[in-house]
Parts: structure tokens; sequence; C-alpha cells
């Protein structure tokens, strides 16, 4: 699969393991089925990314059967996305992968901005303590991948073929039915839901004929992944004009396997055949670091549109990732934002495929991602501007900003190199009926908070933990300072302190879900709040549980 937001994208010279994890094809008894009467299957997921992986693995840890397709054989070239917040490595944690994205990655908190040589400022994006995962890694995407797909290898309810092209799509009244190619020929499947995650180019949404409508960018950013040993910080370094690249801007990410990613705005004019080749990456490269003693792993020239799809659900097929909406990458919003697509879509999708909830709930999914996207490419947009201003007014309105940047913190918060990727907050339904005072905690529609908890047993445990282990079902999450609670049907209990199977030994959870006596959170199998409760009873909450799941 081509890298997202890169039409001209192309390896310089690989010379790690970073694509030789290769697959090969092999046939399925699908494939022997007469064409008059093709196999049905629940779920068929296009596209072996981070999001369609992560997905495949959620749907099958709820017990869900797929079949996920991919037109290639291996594991992508390149990095490609490198940056993974906090968010994704708690979704990563439920997955069972999480452990091994943050031992392989480079943890990060801290990112400066520069303006020529001197720093205007530094920003910490985990300032407080108590929380299981860092604020974001940088891993390149080629081992995310691998790490899924070595997951998805041991959960047998996941069919994962390469080489498998999806060639046409007919939609009917109850599944839609896909002709796919193969290397011995095609043949058909029906499957009740299609979910598309093939990328920026997204065949499938040509297939369904689906507008993408936005803004893409004239300008052009060079990437080159370098292999060298350097005392750089493990920060993020962002320049505007710095002096080895006047008049333009430039981003420094540490990877693992001392691999450093390095981008490099050009000019919009830039022929890109002749900016790719090495020999004249090389002098850019070694203007930046003052010495040539680095090796490329990974050469690419991109430019980059902000877009999305007006439906992300079209009759029985639904739209994820980078196939239903694109960013810049500056920010870390497209791979985040995605996996944050999967994780809204996978509970959803399971209650819908069992029954338990009517198909309308599958639309929750497009109006809150929709709303996400529409945040991501608002901000990302913003930063694309103020990096790369494309009229003389917004050249002039940095100009004075990055001045008063040097003296005013108020200048320092209007420079934009990149705002960073955060849990989208969701208008939910919900957000009317919260109608109790609430000094604190995440309000309905917002992701649910991390902290430091323990068993009854004095065993350190994280929140997040938790409320992974109980399941996969809807929780409520409630204080011993309250009266036992008596909960409907289909919810798992966390209950903190005093009579609870867990206890608050800093008292962060307290503090960060403004647990007075009788607060209680609904959390949604997603981890995000669907209702919050300063006096729950039975019945509040099952209206509450009732219209989360989409019964009415």
């Amino acid at each position: 699969m081509a890298p997202a937001n890169t039409p001209h994208a192309e390896t310089a010279q690989a010379k790690t393991a970073q694509a030789k994890t290769q697959f090969g094809y092999r046939r399925h008894p699908d494939q022997d089925r007469p064409g008059s009467s093709p196999a049905a299957h629940p779920v068929v997921i296009v596209g072996a990314g981070p999001v369609g992986l992560s997905l495949a693995i959620d749907l099958a840890q709820r017990g869900q059967r797929v079949v996920l397709l991919d037109d290639a054989d291996r594991i992508g070239e390149g990095s490609r996305a490198i940056c993974f917040s906090k968010r994704s490595l708690e979704y990563w944690d439920r997955l069972g992968v999480g452990d091994r994205m943050v031992e392989k990655g480079v943890v990060w908190s801290v990112g400066r901005i520069f303006h020529g040589e001197s720093q205007l400022y530094q920003f910490n994006l985990l300032p407080e303590d108590g929380h299981k995962r860092p604020a974001f890694i940088n891993l390149q995407q080629y081992y995310a991948e691998a790490y899924l797909v070595d997951r998805i290898n041991e959960l047998p309810e996941i069919d994962l073929r390469w080489r498998n092209k999806v060639t046409a799509l007919e939609q009917r009244n109850e599944s839609a039915l896909l002709t796919i190619e193969t290397p011995e020929g095609a043949y058909r499947l029906n499957a009740r839901y299609v979910v598309a995650c093939d990328g920026a180019r997204s065949s499938l949404r040509q297939m369904v004929g689906a507008e993408f409508a936005g803004q893409i960018f004239e300008d052009q950013f060079l990437i080159a992944d370098v292999k060298m040993t350097a005392e750089f910080p493990t920060e993020r370094w962002f320049w505007f004009d710095p002096p080895f690249h006047a008049g333009r801007s430039a981003l420094l990410h540490r990877q693992p396997d001392d691999v450093w990613r390095i981008d490099l705005q050009l000019n919009r004019y830039a022929d890109p055949v002749l900016e790719k080749k090495p020999e004249n990456v090389r002098p850019r490269i070694a203007r930046m670091l003052g010495h040539d003693k680095f090796e490329f792993e990974w050469i690419s020239l991109y430019k980059f549109q902000c877009r999305r799809m007006d439906r992300f659900i079209h009759g029985r097929v639904i739209f994820a990732g980078d196939s239903a909406h694109q960013v810049s990458p500056f920010g870390a919003r497209g791979a985040n934002s995605g996996l944050e697509d999967a994780e809204n879509l996978s509970w959803k999708l399971d209650r819908v495929l069992r029954g338990k909830s009517p198909a309308s709930l599958l639309e929750s999914y497009h109006l809150e991602r929709s709303m996400a996207a529409d945040e991501n490419i608002r901000e990302s947009t913003r930063s694309t501007d103020f990096m790369a201003p494309n009229s003389h007014q917004e050249a002039r309105l940095r100009k004075a900003v990055l001045s008063l940047a040097k003296e005013t913190e108020f200048g320092k918060r209007m420079v934009n190199g990149g705002r960073l990727s955060v849990p989208c907050s969701y208008d939910t339904p919900l957000s009317s009926l919260d109608a109790d005072t609430w000094r604190g905690g995440p309000p309905p529609g917002g992701s649910m908070l991390d902290a430091p908890a323990a068993t009854s047993a004095g065993e350190p445990i994280y929140l997040t933990d938790a409320f992974r282990k109980g399941g996969t079902d809807f929780t409520l999450l409630s204080f011993s300072n309250g009266a036992p609670i008596d909960a409907p049907d289909g919810i798992k209990g966390i209950r903190i302190g005093g009579d609870g199977e867990f206890a608050d030994p800093s008292g962060l959870i307290a503090k960060r879900y403004g647990a007075v006596p009788g607060a209680a959170y609904l959390l949604r199998p997603d981890g995000y709040v669907a209702a919050r409760f300063r006096h729950p009873t039975r019945s509040a909450i099952a209206a509450a549980l009732a219209r989360a799941e989409g019964l009415y």
C-alpha cells in the first residue's frame, strides 16, 4: 500500500530490514467456490495498514470472524507514520501489542521551537505523573505493522490474505459483493459489512463514487530518514527559517535503531525527480547536521491534503483512516486519528453484527469520527498555513508572530509548528443530559483518564489496565464514598476504594474524576464517557446505556 499523502513517494536506499518482511500468497478454499455462490463473511476489511490491522484484532477479540485483504504481500517500505500518541498506545494495550510498541519505540514528550538559530520556547506534552503510557513514542510504521501482524497470527478468527486486490464492488440489500483479483485469478466474496482501510488512494472510495473534498497544498516537503550516531536529545525539534535551510522550515525526530527523521520544506516548484536523488539530498542534510557521516534509509517527497469524505458510511461499506480523511503529517494526526476510527467502529459494528443494537448505531460512528476529522483538518490547515504561508499577508502575520514570540508568552502561544494530536471530545446527545455541576473529570463524549491504582492484594495497576482486564463491555466506574450501585445487566464494574476491588493510593483517580460522594461514570467499550452521574440510579444508568447502544 502506498504511503498516505505521498504521491511522489519512493524508497531510496533501504539498507535495513524495514521492508524485508514479505508474506507469501496462499490459495483459499473460497476461491474454489462457483461464482454463483460466493462465500459469505460477516466482515471484510480491505487494507492491512495500522488501521485495518488494529480493527481486525479488535473485532477478533470480540469474537467476530474477519477476512482481511491487502493487495501487497509485505510490510510497507519506509518509516511513513512514526509518531504514535498516548491514546493510540492505550488502544494497542487493549489489543495486546502495547508493550512491544513502547519497548521498541523512542519515548518523548519535550519539543523545542526555533527561529533561525534561537530557541523560541520548549514544551512538555505530559507534565503530570501517573500515566502508564508516555505522551508519544516514535516508531517506524513498518515495526508497528509487523507487531500487529504477529498478533493477528495468534488469532484464528482473522483470515489475512495477501495479494488479494478488490477490483469491483456491488452493493446489495443485506450485503456487499466483492470481486477480488489474485495471482491465480479472480473470485468473489459476500460480506455483511466491508470496512475500507485502503489508504489515501482508496479504490473502494472510487467504487462507491464518494466525494473527497478539501484543500490540496502545493508546498512540497522532503523526508529523509538517515542512520547515524548523534548526540541530539530525544526531543521534537522544529525550525522556522534555520540557517541551514534559509526561508523554509525543518523538523527533526529520533527513531529507533539510530535512525533520524528529517523533514525539509521545499519550493512548491521544485522538481520532485531531481530533489529525491540521494546526491542532491546529501548536501542539504550535511548542511543541517554539520557533517556527512550518515546513510540514507528512505527518501520521499510529498505534497499533502486536508480533505475528507462527506459521509463515512456508504451502504454496506464503511470508511476509516486515510481512506476517509487526510491531513498534513505535521501534528501526528493521521495515523492516530485512524486508530481512533478503528476503536470507535469496532464495538459498534460488533453489537450490530450480534443483533444487540440496530444498524443505526453505526451512524454515530460517522457523526463522531467526522467531527474528529473536521477538528484535525482545521488544526492541520492552520499549522500548514503558518508553516508555509500562501500569501503576502500570511507571511507578514507569521513574521510578526515569530517576532512577538521572542519577547512575550502570548506570542509563543500563537506559534504553530504543528499542534500535536489529542483525543477528540465528541458532542454527544448525552452532553445535554449532564445537568449536575462538576468541578473536574472527563465530560460525556470525553476520553477516560488514566491514573495509578492498586488491586485488593496491593499490586500496582493502572486504571486503563483495570478497564482493559474487564473485557469488552460497558463499564461503570464508581467510588466507595457513595452507596453501592445496582447496575443493569451487561455492565461490568470498577469500584475504587473501601469496599471496592481497586484502591486509589495516590488519590489521583479521585482527583481526575471529581469523585465527590456518589460520583460514577458509564464508560463505553472504547474508553469514552457515555454518561456521568452525581446520584446514579439503576433507571438512569439503564437509560444512558440504551442511548449509547443506539436503542433509542
